[in-house]
């Protein structure tokens, strides 16, 4: 059997510069994202993920920079990194002239999408980072309010909207309030848009953990609207490092640690008991972990009943994995080799286009590679018949 036509999951969009200027009301136009083009002299890294950028309006090095507030975003060849050889996709500042086109530009990205085998792709935003946290920092909220919405309008009608439904439009929510948060998934599933997303460790954004109970709103409205809840790596602004100065090949190694860390967080919470229909996606972090991370958490809740608080949870964790998560890989052999214990139910597939991960232009061939020795069912569940069922596309 030929490889079927893939559902990327997890695929990221570089906002184009008219986004905000366009989506936004009129009186708000000013004062929302805009992009600025300015010299810089160099980037430093610092740890953790972290960077210091020394602009100098003299240099003839040239980026294009996200102005919000107080915030200066630059793009980056690692993040736009499609087209470039891999020894070329560094943090060096790029212009939107020097990205692929396929970054920003929703004809372009089908055709790239083509190149790749993918049918369909959902992308997760970059400006707004990957669960909205640059409107969480900002201090007018309302203005930050108008912002996720006016992303959302992009979203729905002008990136997904000609693509013919190969596009999967998925929103962000206003963090700093869960009944808003609500609101907005509820005004987005009434035109169609089955994902949004959120943080998977909100406690490092300086917002309430899932066991306090202030999130309950948001999960009912997505629980009730079959609204998937998509947590991708570095959705908490803080990725797992060993130490503050160990190198970048640390972190980018241990990035799936924030997501065993939140799906075990999920499954002792009780958040997947009172909300049976409630459906959680991990983008980007691999599923080779997930045996381990199972196994541990129900030899915890069975021989830890007398203090490890597991009293809420009536049936071993696992159970409400199996029924209410998905998870994805990029190329992660480790994971397929343990399809049993991940749950072929429990798997989709991503590209990551346009970033340095990315499987693109090759995907064909490494998923083709990656799947040899499964049989064909377990092959079209995983490369898109699950994805088409946690998204509700209209796909067969």
């Amino acid at each position: 059997m030929e490889l079927p036509r893939l559902i990327s999951v997890d695929d990221h969009v570089v906002e184009p510069p008219h986004v905000w200027e366009q989506w936004l009301p009129a009186p708000l136009r000013e004062r929302g994202p805009k992009i600025v083009r300015r010299g810089i002299r160099d980037i430093d890294y610092v740890g953790t993920a972290s960077y210091v950028e020394h602009f100098d309006d003299d240099s003839p090095t040239k980026v294009d920079c996200w102005i919000y507030e107080d915030l200066v975003y630059t793009h980056k060849r690692m993040v736009a990194a499609a087209g470039y050889p891999k020894d070329e996709q560094t943090l060096t500042p790029i212009t939107y002239e020097q990205m692929r086109p396929g970054c920003y530009d929703p004809a372009a990205r089908l055709l790239d999408m083509d190149t790749s085998w993918v049918e369909a792709s959902m992308c997760f935003p970059t400006l707004p980072r990957f669960c909205g946290q640059t409107f969480l920092e900002g201090a007018d909220k309302e203005l930050g309010h108008a912002c996720v919405v006016a992303y959302n309008d992009w979203m729905v009608d002008e990136w997904c909207g000609d693509s013919g439904g190969r596009l999967i439009p998925l929103g962000i929510i206003p963090l700093w309030d869960a009944e808003l948060a609500a609101a907005e998934v509820r005004r987005n599933a009434a035109r169609g848009v089955h994902a949004v997303c959120f943080s998977e460790l909100p406690y490092h954004l300086g917002l309430p953990t899932i066991h306090s109970g202030y999130w309950e709103p948001f999960f009912a409205a997505c629980a009730e609207t079959g609204t998937v809840v998509a947590m991708h790596i570095g959705s908490s602004s803080k990725m797992p490092a060993a130490s503050p100065d160990a190198p970048p090949s640390v972190s980018a190694t241990l990035a799936f640690g924030n997501a065993m860390s939140s799906l075990i967080d999920f499954l002792m919470s009780g958040v997947l008991v009172r909300h049976p229909a409630l459906r959680l996606m991990y983008a980007e972090s691999q599923i080779g972990w997930i045996p381990y991370a199972l196994q541990r958490v129900d030899q915890v809740w069975e021989d830890n009943q007398g203090w490890a608080q597991t009293k809420h949870i009536p049936e071993p964790p696992s159970t409400y994995y199996y029924r209410s998560v998905s998870g994805c890989f990029i190329n992660d052999p480790h994971g397929l080799a343990s399809l049993d214990e991940v749950g072929v139910e429990n798997v989709t597939c991503e590209t990551d286009y346009p970033h340095s991960d990315s499987s693109w232009p090759d995907t064909k061939a490494i998923m083709t590679e990656l799947v040899a020795g499964l049989d064909d069912a377990t092959i079209r569940k995983i490369t898109r018949d699950n994805a088409i069922a946690l998204l509700q596309l209209d796909l067969s």
